[in-house]
């Protein structure tokens, strides 16, 4: 794996907190975490498709998504289920991959899903974990880019 280099924009140290409220019952978020084909829905920033999304949710089960930008480039990111409570939370890693199908640096995610009255309350807890020189390219942009998900994720709720 790579060093613990810290890259530009989100130290080692650094706690990622994103909250967000659906409009949706919870066991209805939990499967767009975990169906493959409802996460190749809103997985990634906007204008993105995942022609690759397959998960395995368990722990040591894998992810692998292949994220398609609108300029056609491919980004593939793979991870790790570390533990699943369903539907209450999914802790996995994930990293995006290099040419060569190693990880240009990892994060550690923790997701909390709770009931609120018919919606649903989701906190992300994220840090990372290890990166590469290369990892800068990618990691500054992870709060705007997950935020552009969930923004995918609530209007897939809507449906």
């Amino acid at each position: 794996m790579a060093t613990k280099n810290k890259p530009s924009g989100i130290p080692l140290t650094e706690e990622i907190v994103i909250t967000r409220v659906f409009d949706a019952p919870r066991e209805l978020v939990w499967k767009a975490w975990t169906d493959p084909k409802r996460l190749a829905q809103w997985w990634g920033p906007r204008g993105f498709t995942n022609p690759r999304c397959e998960v395995d949710v368990r722990p040591g089960g894998v992810i692998r998504i292949d994220m398609r930008a609108p300029n056609g480039a491919i980004y593939p990111m793979s991870g790790v289920y570390r533990e699943i409570v369903a539907p209450e939370r999914l802790v996995y890693t994930s990293g995006a991959l290099d040419q060569e199908e190693k990880l240009i640096f990892e994060f550690h995610h923790t997701v909390v899903f709770e009931d609120q009255k018919g919606k649903t309350l989701m906190t992300m807890k994220t840090h990372l974990l290890n990166a590469t020189p290369a990892a800068a390219a990618y990691t500054g942009g992870f709060k705007a880019g997950m935020s552009q998900s969930l923004e995918r994720l609530a209007k897939l709720l809507e449906k």
